[in-house]
């Protein structure tokens, strides 16, 4: 089962999303709230397995949310779901803890979407967001190791070329006829030989090589 919390200033699209998911079984939004205070007391209070919150709200902002609470919490798992896709506001969500990134216009099979790929531990942007501004998103102080000898292989040039694309590794599994453990080994393996400490780091990095490896 995977618990929400959800922060919203708009009270209509936060029950909109709650009556969707109402009847699902792997999905419970277990608490909202309008504001980014509101949000830290009660992912302290019920400790959900992720966040999906709002950027602009009062009181606090998402993004400061998001840093108090990967900071107390870092197994919690954040998606930023907002109207901004400046790459100002996509960066500042991922340097403070976001794993994933949905425009409110998407739909809500793209949320759906979002929420089970974020609650597994895997990044997820939305295809609205162009990903040739990526590279404005990267904080030029974020350190990927000493990558200049690593050699990856062709396949792992391949799924990390697909990674940067938004593709999740069930989407790649199937687009290359691979199990999924498979693409989710070679994951692992690239974050291993490139020195780096999570799957978002290794967007990051594909997208700052422009996949020239």
């Amino acid at each position: 089962m995977i618990t929400i919390i959800m922060a919203e200033d708009h009270q209509m699209l936060i029950d909109g999303v709650k009556s969707f998911f109402e009847y699902d079984d792997d999905i419970n939004i277990i608490g909202t709230v309008n504001n980014g205070e509101d949000l830290v007391k009660i992912v302290s209070l019920k400790q959900p397995k992720m966040v999906i919150t709002d950027i602009r709200m009062p009181k606090m902002d998402g993004i400061q949310a998001t840093k108090i609470i990967k900071n107390k919490f870092p197994h919690i798992h954040i998606l930023a779901m907002t109207m901004f896709d400046q790459p100002d506001a996509i960066k500042q969500m991922l340097n403070a803890g976001a794993t994933g990134y949905i425009l409110k216009n998407s739909g809500i099979k793209m949320l759906s979407k979002a929420i089970v790929s974020v609650s597994n531990g895997e990044t997820f942007f939305d295809p609205n967001v162009a990903f040739n501004f990526m590279n404005s998103y990267i904080d030029d102080n974020v350190t990927v190791g000493k990558t200049d000898k690593v050699v990856l292989s062709n396949r792992e040039k391949e799924i990390l070329q697909l990674i940067a694309n938004g593709k999740t590794s069930k989407e790649i599994a199937t687009e290359l006829f691979l199990a999924k453990t498979t693409i989710d080994t070679h994951r692992k393996n690239m974050i291993r030989k490139l020195n780096l400490s999570s799957g978002n780091e290794l967007i990051k990095y594909a997208v700052d090589k422009k996949y020239q490896f």
